[in-house]
Formats: C-alpha cells, sequence, structure tokens
C-alpha cells in the first residue's frame, strides 16, 4: 500500500475505534439517531432502532430536492417515493416489469401495459395518463429527456392501463434505457405546474406509488417513513423491512467510518479506506465480497485526454500515454483491491459477453514503459533539452496538468501514480487539485489538459457506454458525455446503429467489435479501472444484506441515485432486524 494511504488508513481507524467507545451526552438519554444526531424534527427521541435503517453516501449537501425530474435530488426520490416502469438487474442483465406489467415491440410501436392496483399515495391510481403525462414532459428542452423527441413521434393512451408510442426511429436499447431510468409523475398534481415549476420546483411533498413517503428532513439528514399500502406487497409479496430510513449527508469519511463502528450507521455507500482490515477484524462489518474486491464494479474510471488540445490530438501520443500508467499501482496501492482493473475496453464485467477478444488482442494496450517511450520516439517526440521530458513536435516543452477533485483521497493519490508512470516514459504530467465546482467547469467547457471520469456506469446496455465515448455533435458546453471533444461520425453512426439493434441479434456483436476496435484503436478515452460500488454494512442490527455467498440475497447494497431502479429496492425487502 502506498505509504500516504498507510497513513490515512492507521489514522481513520485511531479516530473511529475512539469514536466506538462513545456513548452520547452526559444525560445518557437517548436522544440520538445515529452518531449523537438528533431525532425526528431536530428534537429529542430516537426512531425505534429495530425499525429503522441508517443510511449514508449519496448526500453531499442538505437535501432540498424532490423533484424526480431533475438530477440532484434527495436520497429516495426515485425508488423511495417515485417509481420506473421497470426495474434492471445488472446480475442477469435483464428487465423486470415493475409498475408496467409488461412491453411489447410491432416494428415501429411499442405497447405498454401497467400492473393493476398500483395508487399514488395520495389514493389515486395510477392510469396511462400518468405515463403520457410523464413523456411528453420531455417536449420541454429543460427536461433531460427531452432529446427522446426527435425519435419519439407520439404518445396515445388505448385504455387506463395501456399506452401506445410510435417512433420515427425505434431505438430499442436507447428506450429500454429510458423506461427504467425515469420516474412517472401524477398528473393530476402536476398538470397545473408552469413549465419553469416542473423543472426548478423543490417538490417538497412528493406523492409517489414507491413503498415510502417523505417524513422529515434537517441540514444533516433525510427521513422517510414506511406507507401503510404498498401495490408491491400484494402483486409481488414483497415488503419493505425498515419502518424508517434515516439518510445522514455526507461529512467525512472519518465521520462515516466512526458511525459505522459504532452501530450507529448501518449502510455507508462512501469510499472508505481501510475496510479491508475492518472486514477481517471483529467489527461487524461486512461487504459484498469477503475477499478482494470486497465490492462490486460499479463503473468506469478512465483518463480522459482534451483531443481538441496538442499533443493529446495525435493518436500515438495518447497511447504512449496509455502504456505509461502502471494500474496494477493504483489498484493495489491506491486502493488496496478494493478496485479491479479494467478490461482495455472499458466495458463494466456484466458487459463481458459482448468484449471482442480478438480485438483486444490486437489493439489492446497494457502497461510497458518502455514500449510507450519507442511509441513516442517513433512519432517524433524528442527529449532534446535532455530534461527527461519529450517536447512536443514543434520543439515547444509538454507539461500536462492532470486534474481531479481536491478531497477525494483515493483519485488524488490515482492521480500522483498516473504522473509518476507518465513522468517516467519521459511524459511530463502534473497532478492538480483543484475545488469540484472549478474542475465541473473545466470539464464542462473543455478548458483542461487531462482529467479523471467515472460517468460511464452500470446500465442495461452497452449502448449506454459508447453514447457517452463517442457522442456528437461537440457542443461549447459538454455537460455528460465526449468530454474528450473527440469527433468520428464513423464511430458515432455506430452507435446510433447499436441504440436500434436488439442485443440478442447478432447485428449486436459485430456493431459491439466495430466500436470496440476504434475505441483501442483511436484512444479518445483511456480506460483504467473499474470504481467499486461501495457498500460497507454493520450486522449489529439489521442482517440478510446482499453478499456473494450462495443463498444471501443479490440485490444492489446501494442508496446512490438512479440504482434503487437497479433492484436496490429489493434489497428492502430483504433485510432482516437483529432482535
Amino acid at each position: 500500500m502506498h505509504r500516504r494511504s498507510r497513513w490515512l488508513v492507521a489514522g481513520v481507524l485511531a479516530l473511529a475505534m475512539g469514536m466506538a467507545g462513545c456513548t452520547g451526552g452526559d444525560d445518557g438519554a437517548a436522544t440520538s439517531g445515529a452518531g449523537g444526531l438528533p431525532g425526528p424534527g431536530g428534537g429529542g427521541g430516537a426512531y425505534p432502532r429495530n425499525e429503522t435503517l441508517y443510511t449514508s453516501g449519496t448526500q453531499w449537501g442538505p437535501p432540498n430536492s424532490w423533484n424526480p425530474i431533475i438530477p440532484g435530488h434527495a436520497m429516495g426520490t426515485v425508488g423511495l417515493a417515485y417509481e420506473t416502469l421497470f426495474l434492471f438487474d445488472p446480475q442477469k442483465t435483464e428487465l423486470a416489469p415493475w409498475l408496467a406489467e409488461k412491453g411489447e415491440w410491432a416494428d415501429k410501436t411499442y405497447t405498454l401495459t401497467l400492473r393493476e392496483g398500483v395508487s399514488w399515495g395520495d389514493g389515486k391510481p395510477l392510469t396511462a395518463d400518468d405515463v403520457k403525462y410523464t413523456v411528453e414532459l420531455g417536449k420541454i428542452k429543460a427536461v433531460p429527456y427531452s432529446n427522446l423527441w426527435t425519435w419519439l413521434s407520439a404518445v396515445d393512451v388505448v385504455d387506463p392501463r395501456t399506452v401506445r408510442f410510435t417512433f420515427t426511429d425505434p431505438r430499442i436499447q436507447e428506450w429500454e434505457n429510458w423506461l427504467y431510468e425515469n420516474a412517472i409523475v401524477p398528473k393530476h398534481i402536476w398538470e397545473s405546474r408552469s413549465e419553469a415549476d416542473i423543472t426548478t420546483n423543490a417538490n417538497e411533498k412528493p406523492v409517489g406509488t414507491g413503498p415510502y413517503e417523505y417524513l422529515t428532513h434537517d441540514q444533516d439528514r433525510m427521513v422517510w417513513k414506511k406507507k401503510a399500502d404498498w401495490w408491491a406487497t400484494k402483486a409481488l409479496s414483497l415488503d419493505v423491512k425498515p419502518t424508517y430510513i434515516v439518510d445522514i449527508v455526507n461529512s467525512s469519511n472519518e465521520v462515516a467510518l466512526g458511525l459505522l463502528l459504532q452501530g450507529n450507521m448501518d449502510l455507508s455507500n462512501n469510499f472508505l479506506p481501510g475496510i479491508a482490515n475492518l472486514v477481517k477484524g471483529d467489527f461487524k462489518i461486512k461487504t459484498y465480497f469477503p475477499e478482494p474486491p470486497y465490492m462490486l464494479s460499479a463503473n468506469t474510471a478512465m483518463l480522459i485526454p482534451n483531443t481538441t488540445k496538442a499533443p493529446m490530438n495525435d493518436v500515438a501520443f495518447r497511447r504512449a500515454l496509455a502504456g505509461s500508467i502502471d494500474t496494477k499501482k493504483i489498484v493495489e496501492g491506491v486502493y488496496g483491491n478494493i478496485v479491479r482493473a479494467a478490461n482495455p475496453t472499458g466495458l463494466l464485467p456484466v458487459w463481458d459477453q459482448f468484449v471482442d477478444q480478438s480485438v483486444v488482442s490486437q489493439s489492446g494496450f497494457g502497461f510497458d514503459t518502455a514500449k510507450a517511450k519507442k511509441t513516442l520516439a517513433d512519432a517524433g517526440y524528442q527529449d532534446t533539452n535532455r530534461d527527461g521530458f519529450v517536447e512536443g513536435k514543434d520543439g515547444k516543452p509538454v507539461k500536462l496538468s492532470l486534474i481531479v477533485p481536491a478531497g477525494w483521497t483515493d483519485w488524488m493519490e490515482a492521480a500522483r501514480v498516473i504522473s509518476a508512470s507518465a513522468q517516467a516514459a519521459g511524459i511530463n504530467v502534473v497532478p492538480e487539485f483543484p475545488d469540484a465546482g472549478a474542475l465541473d467547469d473545466a470539464r464542462t467547457a473543455g478548458t483542461f489538459d487531462l482529467l479523471l471520469n467515472n460517468w460511464a456506469g452500470l446500465s442495461n446496455t452497452p449502448w449506454q457506454y459508447y453514447n457517452y465515448v463517442f457522442q456528437l455533435p461537440i457542443q461549447p458546453q459538454q455537460f455528460a458525455a465526449n468530454f474528450a471533444r473527440y469527433e468520428n461520425k464513423a464511430a458515432w453512426d455506430l452507435v446510433q446503429k447499436l441504440a436500434r439493434t436488439p442485443q440478442d441479434a447478432p447485428e449486436f456483436k459485430t456493431t459491439m467489435a466495430e466500436l470496440e476496435r476504434i475505441h483501442l484503436t483511436e484512444l479518445p478515452m483511456i480506460p483504467l479501472w473499474y470504481n467499486g460500488l461501495w457498500a460497507q454494512y454493520n450486522t449489529t442490527h439489521w442482517t440478510n444484506w446482499p453478499s456473494s455467498a450462495g443463498d444471501a440475497p443479490k440485490d444492489l447494497p446501494t442508496t446512490w441515485n438512479n440504482l434503487w431502479e437497479m433492484g436496490s429496492i429489493k434489497m428492502l425487502t430483504q433485510l432482516k432486524p437483529v432482535g
């Protein structure tokens, strides 16, 4: 393990173990919910401990929005309150009916049948009108899924439980992605709102179809309470076990670890350094796997070169840069093996079946300092001034800034490894740590040299991954994809082709192989490692957590937004209170 990482782990463990011995205030009264935090509404009185699940890892600031249409909402807004038409199971890589009972394609139409007996929190039934209304919100440009209407032409209500969608371009992969990523909202409540309200209103009294309703919130928490009736109890024999879910706003790794060790937090979805030591010790801390990598893979961390700048606009330079990086040192030294090195394609393990190994063998890259140096020399990059670093083809010094957010300790250490590896090959890469807001601005505007990003995450389709890598056209402000600003129309056309092709069609694999070949040949983004689905649980108050054990639940153990609809909601139905 890297020396800095050892020091950090030792300090966190010492602090956390000290905190574990604390019992709270001098009066000894049970007046706290988690780690000395006050009970409902900021007053005294804890929630019943055997009915309350304490979580953390999603919210990095006070909860201030329960609007499911716009990103940035409070933990559980989508999943606990509002729900989606389908769920996606990343372990089985298949969609499962949820609010919808079924959906069927016929040429350019998709007919969706809603489940019978689903009601909103105010008792009114979920109907096809709610689905039509939600989808048509995409006609508002500020709604994130507005691009849907560039290939969807009409939504028609056939009867109260049936909706028919007509497409000008039936993008099967993209549509199925929409079906489980976007929550349905109640028309009878939302239809009176203006366009501005729909996209900016905090929606402080959310009314959804899900198993929980809003109870209260404070600067440091969000509290959900189980509803008396939830449609899935009758329809699917599913019953969420915690009466209350108290989600604590993130403050630091040290505080999160301390709460977890005390048993005052049940599930932490933070990155916690030194977790391997806790899993092996007698701390009642468990993870999905009992051994490395401990965590499931959640997304692909990539080095993003700005291809609009020299020398990053030269594929030979990008290939040399990729070959210079000692990813093993990141996996082992920075993370202590709680992450996995990425396949050269960057495709997550759930998509292994689509990786063309012949393409990887022919065009893949790996750590090889000598080869990286030769690639640079062959491409005309020389160290004429003998300072240990190559100059550009114009003879000017090359000094590249690699930015990651200040405070992201794991990525900061990874950036230092990348810098040292690149410098050993003759590429002068210098790590810099701006605040997260400044980094966001640089990434969006394209004013950076190099950065790390991991927005290529779990989904139902590798179409989403390549949409992230190759998306066109390049905009002055790139908000969600293709931060490398790499332009390849042939690749983008293949991404569109992939969107239209069923995954079980032979053409899907051949299109994937073509995209993999372009990616590995051009390297507009350089995959490095699979970030873990950080999930550490304390078994003092709740057991039967998801794990790799043969008879254990296999649902995703996370509260992260946009993952409840990947089956994390089922985790709550499997938990068992202790005592």
